[in-house]
Protein backbone atom coordinates (compact mmCIF):
# COMPACT_ATOMS: atom_id res chain seq x y z
CA UNK A 1 0.00 0.00 0.00
CA UNK A 2 1.62 3.36 -1.26
CA UNK A 3 1.92 6.22 1.17
CA UNK A 4 2.43 9.64 -0.02
CA UNK A 5 2.87 12.80 2.12
CA UNK A 6 -0.25 15.21 2.51
CA UNK A 7 1.53 18.41 1.32
CA UNK A 8 0.35 18.34 -2.57
CA UNK A 9 -2.94 20.46 -2.21
CA UNK A 10 -3.45 22.72 -5.59
CA UNK A 11 -4.83 25.43 -2.76
CA UNK A 12 -1.27 27.51 -2.37
CA UNK A 13 -2.91 29.61 0.00
CA UNK A 14 -4.79 26.10 1.86
CA UNK A 15 -1.01 24.41 1.41
CA UNK A 16 0.87 27.00 3.33
CA UNK A 17 -1.44 27.10 6.18
CA UNK A 18 -1.34 23.47 6.30
CA UNK A 19 2.29 23.52 6.18
CA UNK A 20 2.70 26.36 9.06
CA UNK A 21 0.14 24.66 11.01
CA UNK A 22 1.90 21.43 10.64
CA UNK A 23 5.20 23.25 11.93
CA UNK A 24 4.04 24.87 14.81
CA UNK A 25 1.90 21.73 16.14
CA UNK A 26 4.15 18.87 15.14
CA UNK A 27 1.27 16.83 13.61
CA UNK A 28 2.18 14.60 11.01
CA UNK A 29 -0.70 13.96 8.34
CA UNK A 30 -0.26 10.86 5.46
CA UNK A 31 -2.64 10.45 2.72
CA UNK A 32 -3.30 6.54 2.05
CA UNK A 33 -6.08 5.54 -0.69
CA UNK A 34 -7.99 8.61 -0.62
CA UNK A 35 -7.80 9.53 3.00
CA UNK A 36 -5.34 11.81 4.43
CA UNK A 37 -5.30 10.74 8.28
CA UNK A 38 -4.24 11.84 11.54
CA UNK A 39 -3.50 9.73 14.31
CA UNK A 40 -4.70 6.45 14.56
CA UNK A 41 -3.11 6.00 17.23
CA UNK A 42 -1.94 9.54 17.87
CA UNK A 43 1.56 9.85 19.23
CA UNK A 44 2.10 8.75 22.98
CA UNK A 45 -1.09 5.99 22.72
CA UNK A 46 -1.21 3.35 25.21
CA UNK A 47 -3.49 0.57 25.02
CA UNK A 48 -5.90 -0.91 22.58
CA UNK A 49 -7.75 1.22 20.23
CA UNK A 50 -11.10 2.86 21.55
CA UNK A 51 -14.19 0.69 21.26
CA UNK A 52 -17.08 0.79 18.82
CA UNK A 53 -18.83 4.23 19.42
CA UNK A 54 -15.78 6.22 19.41
CA UNK A 55 -16.40 7.60 15.83
CA UNK A 56 -18.45 10.39 14.32
CA UNK A 57 -19.20 11.40 10.22
CA UNK A 58 -18.65 14.79 9.73
CA UNK A 59 -20.77 15.81 6.03
CA UNK A 60 -21.26 18.71 4.10
CA UNK A 61 -17.86 20.33 4.48
CA UNK A 62 -16.59 22.86 2.39
CA UNK A 63 -13.98 20.83 -0.15
CA UNK A 64 -11.18 23.59 0.68
CA UNK A 65 -11.28 23.08 4.22
CA UNK A 66 -8.72 20.63 5.92
CA UNK A 67 -7.41 19.91 8.87
CA UNK A 68 -5.67 22.98 10.02
CA UNK A 69 -9.11 24.03 10.55
CA UNK A 70 -10.87 20.66 11.37
CA UNK A 71 -8.63 18.78 13.81
CA UNK A 72 -8.11 22.08 16.69
CA UNK A 73 -12.23 22.48 16.10
CA UNK A 74 -12.82 18.74 16.93
CA UNK A 75 -10.71 17.90 19.72
CA UNK A 76 -11.53 21.16 21.67
CA UNK A 77 -14.53 19.18 22.96
CA UNK A 78 -12.00 15.85 23.62
CA UNK A 79 -8.85 13.81 22.77
CA UNK A 80 -9.21 12.59 18.95
CA UNK A 81 -7.70 8.90 18.80
CA UNK A 82 -7.78 9.57 15.04
CA UNK A 83 -8.65 12.06 12.05
CA UNK A 84 -9.50 11.29 8.40
CA UNK A 85 -10.35 13.86 6.01
CA UNK A 86 -11.40 11.84 2.46
CA UNK A 87 -9.85 13.56 -0.55
CA UNK A 88 -9.50 13.85 -4.25
CA UNK A 89 -6.78 13.32 -6.68
CA UNK A 90 -6.67 17.62 -7.27
CA UNK A 91 -6.06 17.90 -3.35
CA UNK A 92 -9.96 18.92 -2.44
CA UNK A 93 -11.74 17.32 0.19
CA UNK A 94 -14.51 15.21 -0.75
CA UNK A 95 -16.87 16.31 1.64
CA UNK A 96 -16.75 14.29 4.39
CA UNK A 97 -14.39 13.04 7.30
CA UNK A 98 -14.22 10.70 10.50
CA UNK A 99 -13.32 11.93 14.39
CA UNK A 100 -12.58 8.79 16.54
CA UNK A 101 -12.33 9.84 20.01
CA UNK A 102 -11.18 7.78 22.85
CA UNK A 103 -14.47 6.94 24.42
CA UNK A 104 -18.18 7.24 23.33
CA UNK A 105 -19.25 10.12 25.81
CA UNK A 106 -16.80 12.11 23.85
CA UNK A 107 -17.96 11.37 20.88
CA UNK A 108 -21.94 12.07 21.67
CA UNK A 109 -20.27 15.58 23.13
CA UNK A 110 -18.64 16.26 19.73
CA UNK A 111 -22.13 15.37 17.90
CA UNK A 112 -24.59 17.67 20.25
CA UNK A 113 -21.81 20.50 19.90
CA UNK A 114 -21.00 20.48 16.37
CA UNK A 115 -24.11 19.45 14.38
CA UNK A 116 -24.88 22.15 12.04
CA UNK A 117 -21.84 24.54 13.08
CA UNK A 118 -21.09 26.92 10.74
CA UNK A 119 -17.22 26.28 9.91
CA UNK A 120 -17.78 28.92 7.47
CA UNK A 121 -20.65 31.37 7.53
CA UNK A 122 -23.84 29.88 5.13
CA UNK A 123 -21.70 26.87 5.64
CA UNK A 124 -23.32 24.50 7.98
CA UNK A 125 -21.92 21.14 8.53
CA UNK A 126 -23.52 17.70 9.53
CA UNK A 127 -22.57 15.56 12.81
CA UNK A 128 -23.57 12.50 13.46
CA UNK A 129 -22.69 8.77 14.65
CA UNK A 130 -20.42 6.78 12.26
CA UNK A 131 -22.43 3.42 10.91
CA UNK A 132 -19.78 1.14 10.71
CA UNK A 133 -20.43 -0.59 7.71
CA UNK A 134 -19.11 -3.86 7.12
CA UNK A 135 -21.04 -6.10 4.67
CA UNK A 136 -20.11 -5.84 0.68
CA UNK A 137 -22.02 -7.13 -2.31
CA UNK A 138 -20.17 -8.55 -5.16
CA UNK A 139 -22.46 -8.85 -8.06
CA UNK A 140 -22.63 -10.93 -11.55
CA UNK A 141 -20.93 -13.78 -10.33
CA UNK A 142 -21.64 -16.90 -12.86
CA UNK A 143 -24.41 -18.68 -11.80
CA UNK A 144 -22.15 -21.67 -11.55
CA UNK A 145 -20.05 -20.15 -9.01
CA UNK A 146 -20.40 -22.47 -5.43
CA UNK A 147 -19.30 -20.72 -2.12
CA UNK A 148 -16.48 -23.65 -2.02
CA UNK A 149 -15.20 -21.81 -4.71
CA UNK A 150 -15.38 -18.56 -3.97
CA UNK A 151 -14.50 -18.60 0.20
CA UNK A 152 -11.27 -19.54 0.11
CA UNK A 153 -10.56 -16.97 -3.05
CA UNK A 154 -11.82 -14.10 -1.57
CA UNK A 155 -9.96 -15.20 1.92
CA UNK A 156 -6.69 -15.26 0.13
CA UNK A 157 -6.88 -11.50 -1.46
CA UNK A 158 -8.92 -9.59 1.60
CA UNK A 159 -8.33 -9.54 5.46
CA UNK A 160 -11.20 -10.24 7.94
CA UNK A 161 -13.50 -12.41 6.54
CA UNK A 162 -16.37 -13.07 8.91
CA UNK A 163 -18.83 -14.65 6.55
CA UNK A 164 -20.10 -15.54 2.96
CA UNK A 165 -23.37 -15.86 1.57
CA UNK A 166 -24.93 -16.41 -2.27
CA UNK A 167 -27.91 -15.28 -3.31
CA UNK A 168 -29.56 -15.11 -6.68
CA UNK A 169 -28.92 -11.58 -8.44
CA UNK A 170 -31.68 -9.28 -7.74
CA UNK A 171 -30.79 -7.21 -10.86
CA UNK A 172 -29.02 -10.26 -13.47
CA UNK A 173 -30.51 -13.04 -14.94
CA UNK A 174 -28.23 -15.94 -14.83
CA UNK A 175 -25.70 -14.59 -12.41
CA UNK A 176 -25.23 -14.64 -8.80
CA UNK A 177 -24.94 -12.20 -5.54
CA UNK A 178 -22.45 -12.49 -2.82
CA UNK A 179 -22.83 -10.65 0.63
CA UNK A 180 -19.33 -10.16 2.39
CA UNK A 181 -19.26 -9.70 5.98
CA UNK A 182 -16.38 -8.21 7.85
CA UNK A 183 -14.83 -8.10 10.95
CA UNK A 184 -14.38 -4.03 11.16
CA UNK A 185 -15.24 -1.27 8.84
CA UNK A 186 -11.36 -0.65 7.89
CA UNK A 187 -11.45 -4.44 6.17
CA UNK A 188 -14.59 -3.97 4.65
CA UNK A 189 -13.10 -0.77 3.06
CA UNK A 190 -10.06 -1.94 2.33
CA UNK A 191 -11.76 -5.14 0.55
CA UNK A 192 -13.90 -3.07 -1.39
CA UNK A 193 -10.94 -0.87 -2.70
CA UNK A 194 -9.13 -4.67 -3.93
CA UNK A 195 -11.77 -6.00 -5.19
CA UNK A 196 -13.10 -2.69 -6.95
CA UNK A 197 -8.91 -2.78 -8.54
CA UNK A 198 -9.59 -6.25 -9.66
CA UNK A 199 -8.39 -8.57 -7.60
CA UNK A 200 -10.98 -10.83 -8.23
CA UNK A 201 -10.64 -13.62 -10.96
CA UNK A 202 -13.56 -15.64 -11.03
CA UNK A 203 -16.10 -16.78 -13.79
CA UNK A 204 -18.70 -13.92 -14.42
CA UNK A 205 -18.51 -10.43 -16.75
CA UNK A 206 -19.22 -7.41 -15.16
CA UNK A 207 -18.68 -7.73 -11.71
CA UNK A 208 -19.91 -5.06 -9.10
CA UNK A 209 -18.79 -4.71 -5.86
CA UNK A 210 -20.49 -2.10 -3.40
CA UNK A 211 -21.79 -1.58 0.11
CA UNK A 212 -25.17 -3.89 1.38
CA UNK A 213 -27.42 -0.94 1.29
CA UNK A 214 -30.16 -1.65 4.00
CA UNK A 215 -33.24 -2.17 1.20
CA UNK A 216 -31.02 -4.92 -0.55
CA UNK A 217 -30.55 -6.50 2.75
CA UNK A 218 -34.02 -6.72 3.39
CA UNK A 219 -35.29 -8.14 0.03
CA UNK A 220 -32.70 -10.70 0.39
CA UNK A 221 -34.13 -11.21 3.81
CA UNK A 222 -37.32 -11.67 2.56
CA UNK A 223 -36.68 -14.00 -0.35
CA UNK A 224 -34.73 -16.40 2.09
CA UNK A 225 -38.15 -16.50 4.48
CA UNK A 226 -40.51 -17.48 1.25
CA UNK A 227 -41.18 -20.76 0.85
CA UNK A 228 -39.50 -22.17 -2.28
CA UNK A 229 -41.98 -23.57 -4.78
CA UNK A 230 -41.46 -26.70 -6.54
CA UNK A 231 -39.87 -25.49 -9.46
CA UNK A 232 -36.96 -23.84 -7.52
CA UNK A 233 -36.85 -26.47 -4.90
CA UNK A 234 -35.71 -28.50 -7.68
CA UNK A 235 -33.18 -26.40 -9.54
CA UNK A 236 -30.21 -24.55 -8.82
CA UNK A 237 -31.58 -21.26 -8.67
CA UNK A 238 -31.71 -21.72 -4.98
CA UNK A 239 -29.70 -19.17 -3.49
CA UNK A 240 -27.82 -21.66 -0.87
CA UNK A 241 -24.78 -23.89 -2.06
CA UNK A 242 -25.02 -27.56 -1.24
CA UNK A 243 -22.38 -28.91 1.67
CA UNK A 244 -19.47 -30.90 1.11
CA UNK A 245 -20.30 -34.67 1.33
CA UNK A 246 -20.01 -35.90 4.72
CA UNK A 247 -17.86 -38.53 6.10
CA UNK A 248 -19.26 -41.58 8.04
CA UNK A 249 -18.56 -39.77 11.45
CA UNK A 250 -20.08 -36.95 10.58
CA UNK A 251 -24.01 -37.90 9.92
CA UNK A 252 -26.25 -34.92 10.04
CA UNK A 253 -25.85 -31.01 9.15
CA UNK A 254 -25.88 -30.59 13.33
CA UNK A 255 -22.96 -33.10 13.99
CA UNK A 256 -21.07 -31.03 11.47
CA UNK A 257 -22.11 -27.57 12.94
CA UNK A 258 -20.84 -28.99 16.34
CA UNK A 259 -17.02 -29.72 15.15
CA UNK A 260 -16.41 -27.03 13.31
CA UNK A 261 -17.35 -25.07 16.53
CA UNK A 262 -15.40 -27.05 18.15
CA UNK A 263 -12.05 -27.01 16.30
CA UNK A 264 -12.70 -23.39 16.12
CA UNK A 265 -12.64 -23.08 19.89
CA UNK A 266 -16.19 -21.03 19.77
CA UNK A 267 -18.30 -23.45 22.25
CA UNK A 268 -21.44 -25.58 21.69
CA UNK A 269 -23.94 -23.86 19.76
CA UNK A 270 -27.57 -23.80 20.93
CA UNK A 271 -30.30 -24.18 18.35
CA UNK A 272 -33.95 -23.45 19.09
CA UNK A 273 -37.04 -23.60 16.95
CA UNK A 274 -40.18 -22.90 16.50
CA UNK A 275 -42.86 -23.93 14.26
CA UNK A 276 -44.78 -20.42 13.33
CA UNK A 277 -46.95 -21.60 10.36
CA UNK A 278 -48.18 -25.12 8.27
CA UNK A 279 -49.24 -24.54 5.10
CA UNK A 280 -51.67 -26.93 2.99
CA UNK A 281 -48.89 -28.11 0.76
CA UNK A 282 -46.77 -29.28 3.66
CA UNK A 283 -44.12 -26.34 3.80
CA UNK A 284 -43.38 -25.64 7.45
CA UNK A 285 -42.27 -22.29 8.83
CA UNK A 286 -39.91 -22.03 11.80
CA UNK A 287 -38.29 -19.22 13.76
CA UNK A 288 -34.80 -20.21 14.67
CA UNK A 289 -32.37 -18.27 17.41
CA UNK A 290 -28.81 -19.98 17.58
CA UNK A 291 -26.65 -19.10 20.67
CA UNK A 292 -22.50 -19.94 20.43
CA UNK A 293 -20.61 -18.67 23.16
CA UNK A 294 -17.15 -17.90 21.20
CA UNK A 295 -19.03 -15.64 18.55
CA UNK A 296 -20.29 -11.98 19.17
CA UNK A 297 -23.93 -12.26 18.27
CA UNK A 298 -26.48 -14.88 17.93
CA UNK A 299 -28.07 -16.31 14.52
CA UNK A 300 -31.77 -15.56 14.53
CA UNK A 301 -34.53 -15.65 11.54
CA UNK A 302 -37.03 -17.87 10.10
CA UNK A 303 -36.74 -20.92 7.61
CA UNK A 304 -38.87 -22.56 5.62
CA UNK A 305 -39.00 -26.66 5.52
CA UNK A 306 -40.67 -29.50 3.70
CA UNK A 307 -41.02 -33.12 6.11
CA UNK A 308 -39.41 -35.41 4.48
CA UNK A 309 -40.31 -39.14 4.81
CA UNK A 310 -40.60 -40.92 8.38
CA UNK A 311 -37.21 -40.80 9.62
CA UNK A 312 -37.00 -37.16 11.91
CA UNK A 313 -39.32 -35.01 13.19
CA UNK A 314 -40.20 -31.51 11.51
CA UNK A 315 -37.78 -29.84 14.70
CA UNK A 316 -35.16 -32.03 13.47
CA UNK A 317 -35.69 -31.30 10.04
CA UNK A 318 -35.48 -27.57 11.15
CA UNK A 319 -32.60 -27.35 13.02
CA UNK A 320 -30.70 -29.65 10.37
CA UNK A 321 -31.37 -26.49 8.06
CA UNK A 322 -30.74 -23.80 10.56
CA UNK A 323 -27.11 -25.69 11.06
CA UNK A 324 -26.59 -25.61 7.14
CA UNK A 325 -27.25 -21.86 7.05
CA UNK A 326 -25.00 -21.17 10.05
CA UNK A 327 -22.18 -23.19 8.79
CA UNK A 328 -22.61 -20.69 5.58
CA UNK A 329 -22.61 -17.83 7.70
CA UNK A 330 -19.55 -19.05 9.72
CA UNK A 331 -17.52 -19.84 6.70
CA UNK A 332 -17.20 -23.43 7.01
CA UNK A 333 -13.52 -24.51 6.26
CA UNK A 334 -12.79 -27.86 4.32
CA UNK A 335 -10.51 -30.16 6.04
Amino acid sequence: MESKTWSNSVYQTSKRNLLAWEKETGIKLVQINGQRRYGGPPPGWMGSPPPAGTEVYIGKLPPDVYEDTLIPLFQSVGKLYEFRLMMTFSGLNRGFAYARYCTPQTAQVAIATFNHFQVRRGCAILVCRSIQKRELILDGLAASVSQWELEPTLRRVTKGVLSITLHSSPSERQAMLAVLKYNSHQAATMAKKTLTQGALRLRGLGMRVDWLHHDLKQKLQLWQQRPPSSQLHESKRLAVPKPLALSPVVQSMLDHLNILCWRQRLGTPVLLTKCVRVNPDGWLRFWYHVMIAGYPEPFSGFTWIRKQGQGRSAHEEAKAAVAQRVLHELGRQQT
